[in-house]
């Protein structure tokens, strides 16, 4: 099953449709499955006051959360639009609600999958709301848990769980809620311990600077990617820094893609590639000297080269004191 890799636009549009458009442009040309947005009301989102995390301040500037987020709202129009526009292209059109109105405009628009982001993991409400859609609908959810405990990822999955979801419905996406995020703290055997503890296919969703991280997921079992996209890292705003350009993150399709090649079915045997080397790279028992039919194999009768066209040397001890049932020259295979 093919890794499906998400080109995170979130908010790197920037309030602008036009930019938007071209994200999903970049998107659709990077080979990406899906590209994401985010669906939210900042009035409802955030109080007045609410401060930035520190890594909006140092990526956006001063300021408040709630007007940071009012540039980068956009419109049900927009986002009507937006979802038309992805369906041109053909690329599925995926975006996160942070909200119940924001949530019904997303299933009006035909979404194919929930995505919980892990700010919402502990809200509950949504969590309800989402969780019935999901069921209802038969629509996969992507489950992110950045800065969350096991406890805390326990918890919200039994919400949709307990809604009917089926267990291998919903991908758990191992996540660290870091903009750019430190390596040395992306813990990806993370992915293992949420596999184990609760029995759902596994995702990543990344926020490194390079495309090292995605891969890794890829080899070791992430079932879904997702990643930031921008047009250009320097642009203002809060997410552009953690993103990948248009040309970096086609590299990095591309890699996840020859990352599944290379992971194969798991069978330890030999491949179609290594049939000629094979045979040419191993040695057979072949007579070091004149052999005359009926001569029981001595030591000294028996060299190992190659090719391998005869006995394996593995037989040595099988053949020692056994009869020659005909002659063999110097240099001849050994046969059965």
């Amino acid at each position: 099953m093919a890794t499906l890799v998400i080109a995170e636009a979130g908010v790197n549009h920037n309030g602008d449709l036009a930019l938007a458009k071209q994200l999903v442009d970049a998107a659709v040309a990077a080979g990406a499955d899906a590209v994401k947005f985010q669906t939210f009301s900042a009035a409802d989102l955030v109080t007045a006051s609410a401060p930035k995390a520190d890594y909006q301040t140092s990526n956006d500037g001063a300021g408040g959360q709630r007007e940071m987020l009012e540039r980068l709202e956009l419109s049900p129009a927009q986002h009507r639009e937006l979802a038309a526009y992805c369906r041109n292209c053909g690329i599925s059109f995926l975006s996160t609600a942070f909200g119940i109105p924001e949530l019904e405009l997303l299933l009006e628009l035909g979404i194919g999958a929930i995505k919980v982001p892990s700010g919402e993991i502990t809200h509950r409400p949504l969590l309800e709301g989402m969780a019935t859609a999901a069921a209802s609908r038969h629509l996969p959810v992507y489950l992110s848990t950045g800065m969350s405990t096991l406890g805390e990822v326990e918890a919200a999955l039994e919400v949709f769980l307990e809604a009917g979801v089926p267990r291998g419905a919903v991908t758990l996406m191992h996540c660290l809620s870091a903009y750019p995020a430190p390596e040395e703290q992306i813990n990806l055997r993370a992915l293992s311990s949420l596999a184990v503890a609760f029995g759902c296919p596994v995702g990543y969703s990344d926020h490194t600077l390079g495309l090292t991280a995605p891969v890794a997921a890829t080899a070791l079992g992430a079932m879904v990617i997702e990643k930031h996209l921008t047009l250009d890292v320097s642009l203002p705003g809060p997410d552009h820094r953690a993103s990948l350009e248009p040309e970096p993150f086609a590299a990095m399709v591309a890699a996840i893609r020859s990352c599944e090649r290379m992971l194969g079915d798991g069978r330890k045997q030999p491949q179609l590639a290594e049939e000629n080397t094979r045979q040419v790279a191993r040695r057979s028992l072949r007579a070091a000297r004149f052999i005359a039919a009926g001569q029981p194999f001595l030591p000294d009768d028996l060299i190992c080269q190659r090719p391998a066209d005869g006995l394996s040397p593995m037989s040595y001890p099988h053949v020692l004191g056994r009869q020659a049932h005909r002659s063999y020259k110097p240099g001849e295979a050994i046969d059965g």
